[in-house]
């Protein structure tokens, strides 16, 4: 009998488990440990306060129906809340009845407190001497949703992004670190998150800092004996927004202090947003325990953007600046600079000055020049997307007939002639070029590659094709 409680703990997992989704089981109900178990009244351990009522709050109905399956009517729960250690290294434990049929209770919580006074927190982002009310969110005005280019690549990110601005802290994405390489908009969508959010929650405190600005205040606070203070201040911020946390790597004494940081906000209910270069399992020289905690959320990625979507950001680039340009040079730019959004832009920015300092119109040559300087090897960097547009246009017939499974003689050709292309003037292997024509393999593509080959050497009207699509594309 003296192992009764633990039985009927394990009895009431196994219905739990079964209940819960897995990540929720392990976070919530793995940690506890059944005490005893009397007069049908079980005694269970929990880590924090918090921890005991995000129990009550969320798994209320799972608990109560599970106890009374595994002990019957009249069961009732009562929690041991082990708060820390005193200085003696003996446990400060509250107890937490949950009597009338599992309700919450209003049971006020003593935490006990250092005797001596408390000095005012002090906020690292202020310059000393300078007062402020509030906290500077360190937002950039201009990056919104509204001026952030939705496409497939980062349909997920941006979509869980605005879900998060909606609902700070009370989505399943918590904490959202979105990842991929520089340039690709990373900042762009945590800010605007931030943004979303003191529009929507003016009340709420949101701050975004870069990585290595929150090293830098962190080593001040530790020389100036204010640690404390720089910890206390974290942890009053509703919506952190952390840039660059890749940055952490290494960095041990930052890496703790930032663990306890994340723990008090998630336990607290506020929204982390987390920016970084590569996913969490690819992250060196960080702790497992700071890992496994970026990993409670969602992670999502920004790739490099397709085509349409480089050809979107710039036409509203240059719709925002009011300037006229042709549908030819925004192409040539949207298919010789793929890898990088900022380069996309910066692309543009360089063009205009050209145009403006030397009185000239911009035209494809000009842009052609440009971009030459701008990019190496910029004529082997073209891409699937653009290949399919000027093969199309050629035949005037829309992009998306390559897709179709129909056998038309002229858009067989058109996708063939694509295939060839894609894979003598880029780096893409058989089975990716096969992927995004047609959804093909790379037997389908290889069969392509011959069949223009031997057509260049039969056929004189098909070699003019070829040849007249090669200037195209080598413009």
């Amino acid at each position: 009998m003296n192992n009764e409680h633990w039985t009927s703990w394990e009895s009431c997992l196994r219905i739990i488990r079964d209940n819960v989704p897995a990540g929720s089981f392990k976070t919530w109900f793995e940690p506890i440990v059944p005490v005893k178990l009397e007069d049908k009244v079980l005694t269970i351990q929990v880590p924090s306060a918090f921890f005991y009522e995000y129990l009550e709050e969320q798994f209320i109905d799972i608990l109560r129906k599970t106890l009374r399956m595994v002990l019957g009517n009249g069961a009732k729960l009562e929690y041991n809340v082990v708060m820390g250690t005193n200085h003696n290294d003996v446990p400060y434990t509250v107890k937490y009845p949950t009597s009338n049929n599992f309700k919450l209770q209003n049971k006020p919580l003593t935490i006990p407190m250092n005797s001596e006074e408390k000095t005012p927190i002090k906020n690292p982002f202020v310059i000393p001497g300078i007062q402020k009310l509030q906290i500077d969110p360190q937002l950039k005005p201009e990056n919104t949703f509204e001026n952030f280019v939705e496409g497939e690549c980062n349909r997920l990110a941006r979509s869980a992004g605005y879900a998060v601005a909606q609902q700070p802290g009370g989505t399943a994405f918590n904490p959202l670190m979105i990842y991929g390489n520089s340039g690709l908009g990373k900042t762009h969508l945590a800010q605007a998150i931030g943004i979303e959010v003191k529009e929507k929650f003016p009340d709420k405190v949101v701050l975004y800092v870069n990585a290595n600005k929150f090293v830098t205040q962190y080593t001040e606070a530790t020389r100036n004996n204010n640690r404390n203070d720089f910890l206390n201040f974290y942890q009053m911020i509703d919506v952190l927004i952390l840039d660059d946390v890749h940055e952490f790597s290494g960095k041990e004494k930052t890496q703790e202090t930032f663990f306890h940081i994340f723990n008090h906000l998630h336990q607290t209910g506020k929204q982390l947003i987390l920016t970084s270069d590569k996913p969490p399992i690819e992250l060196k020289g960080m702790e497992q325990r700071l890992l496994s905690r970026f990993k409670w959320g969602l992670t999502a990625d920004l790739t490099v953007p397709d085509f349409d979507t480089r050809m979107e950001i710039l036409q509203r680039k240059v719709y925002k600046d009011g300037i006229d340009l042709s549908d030819d040079v925004l192409e040539y730019i949207a298919s010789h600079i793929t890898n990088n959004v900022r380069e996309l832009e910066g692309a543009l920015v360089s063009l205009l000055a050209q145009s403006m300092l030397n009185k000239k119109e911009i035209t494809l040559d000009l842009a052609s020049k440009l971009i030459n300087k701008l990019v190496k090897n910029s004529k082997r960097e073209l891409s699937i997307e653009y290949i399919s547009k000027v093969v199309c246009d050629y035949f005037n017939m829309p992009v998306d007939a390559l897709q179709t499974k129909t056998r038309k003689r002229e858009i067989v050709q058109a996708r063939q002639l694509t295939m060839y292309f894609s894979k003598t003037m880029t780096k893409y292997s058989l089975a990716s070029i096969g992927a995004q024509i047609g959804n093909k393999d790379h037997a389908t593509v290889l069969h392509a590659c011959k069949t223009v080959n031997n057509l260049k050497e039969t056929d004189k009207s098909f070699r003019h094709y070829v040849d007249e699509i090669e200037k195209k594309l080598k413009m």
